[in-house]
């Protein structure tokens, strides 16, 4: 336990289960942040509920369908009104689909991977931009991906390229944007981190953790408490002076 964030409040999206979100969301609340974390499956955000109240964090859970556009306002809304106002927002709430450019199918598989990494970020920035304000400032950080510097070779990441090319970019405009208000947003650009849905790939596909260790300088897998440690260095004022900037946190795998 910390007080790196003590006064602050944090949304955190995609905060259910193992995953990056969680990492976050636990990271913010262990350093003394208010911390409100939505996700779409009631069973994962039960899983981080559990592990705050058992250590007695200041953590709230709140269940939306961020496909829905107005479900940002009122998840923003809640916090603002749970907490007395928002000064952190980790976007890490996404799903994609992966194929071949020739065998994607643009509604199912492209449409909904721009919805998914792309709609997702923009929805929730757009909805806590006037919580910000109101607060005399504070941080976005969003994730791009290595994807977003380096090609995936033979994995069908056509549209999560794209996607987190996209996120990356936004969110130079989005400091830029919010630099009058002393709003600061930046990039997380993580390589494949360990989650509830990468372990089914790492555990079951056979040459999937050779394929992805070879591709490391750190001969270790990415954990979420990696992307939560540096998340909190952005959600504090130790970084006050960072904004419009893209930390890699990818094992060297985008030096090579």
């Amino acid at each position: 336990m910390g007080n790196r964030l003590k006064g602050k409040i944090a949304v955190v999206t995609g905060a259910g289960g193992v995953g990056i979100g969680q990492g976050c969301a636990l990271a913010f609340a262990r350093e003394g942040a208010g911390v409100v974390g939505c996700d779409v499956d009631e069973g994962s955000a039960e899983e981080t509920l559990a592990i705050a109240k058992g250590e007695r964090l200041a953590y709230e859970s709140y269940i939306a369908d961020l496909t829905e556009p107005a479900a940002h306002e009122r998840l923003m809304t809640f916090a603002a009104e749970r907490f007395g106002g928002i000064d952190i927002l980790v976007t890490a709430a996404a799903f994609v689909e992966f194929a071949p450019i020739d065998k994607m199918d643009y509604q199912t598989q492209w449409r909904r991977t721009l919805q998914g990494e792309l709609d997702l970020v923009f929805l929730s920035c757009k909805a806590v931009w006037p919580h910000l304000i109101a607060r005399g400032g504070g941080s976005i950080i969003n994730f791009a991906s290595a994807n977003a510097h380096v090609a995936l070779p033979g994995a069908g990441a056509v549209a999560h390229c794209a996607t987190k090319g996209g996120v990356f970019a936004m969110t130079k405009q989005l400091a830029s944007d919010g630099g009058p208000n002393n709003i600061r947003a930046n990039t997380i650009s993580p390589a494949l981190i360990v989650t509830k849905h990468t372990k089914e790939r790492l555990d079951h596909e056979p040459g999937f953790k050779e394929l992805v260790m070879n591709g490391f300088m750190l001969k270790r897998l990415g954990q979420p408490e990696d992307v939560g440690y540096l998340a909190v260095y952005l959600a504090s004022d130790e970084s006050s002076w960072v904004t419009g900037a893209d930390f890699r946190i990818d094992g060297g795998a985008t030096a090579f």
